[in-house]
Order: structure tokens, then sequence, then C-alpha cells
């Protein structure tokens, strides 16, 4: 393995760590296949976890590199970036 594939799987690894933030990419995935936009008051609706909680796991799925944030007007719109997804998932597949 190269060193940037353990850093990329660490750095996504880190990022799916935790319940909420699956949940949130799966959502976000979900609605990016149906051609739905997805913005902040979206995921707030669809779960029941407090807005400031919400923006802090979008936050951590940003920062890995999951999903991207496109601002338009005065919202910010979040697409799950497959290229990383997939790049994640084919170094973790040489993990042996």
């Amino acid at each position: 393995m190269q060193e940037d594939e353990i850093l990329l799987i660490s750095r996504v690894s880190d990022a799916l760590a935790h319940p909420a933030r699956i949940k949130i990419f799966r959502f976000i995935m979900s609605c990016n296949k149906q051609l739905q936009p997805v913005c902040n008051k979206d995921v707030v609706a669809h779960f029941d976890y407090a807005q400031a909680t919400i923006s802090q796991h979008i936050g951590t799925l940003v920062k890995s590199g999951l999903v991207e944030v496109k601002k338009e007007n005065k919202f910010s719109y979040y697409y799950v970036n497959i290229g990383m997804l997939s790049n994640y998932l084919a170094a973790a597949r040489k993990f042996d």
C-alpha cells in the first residue's frame, strides 16, 4: 500500500466512525441519486438531531472529502463525492 492510500483510509474511516455520519452520508447519497438538492435544513428535517450537531457531522464529512459543498445564493448544497468513495473502497481492498 502507498502512504497516500493509508492516509486516505485513515481520514475517511475516521469520518465514517460515527453512526450519525454514516446515516447522514447515506441520506445525502440517496437524495443525490434522486437528483434532489440537499441543504442543511433538509438534513435537519430528516433526522432527530440538533442543527448544530448536523453541522458538525457534515463538517467532518466535508473535511474527509466524502461530501462536497456548493454554495448558491445563501444556501449550501451537499453532494457525495463518488470519486473519493471509490478511491477509499479501492484502497481498503488492498488492506491485507
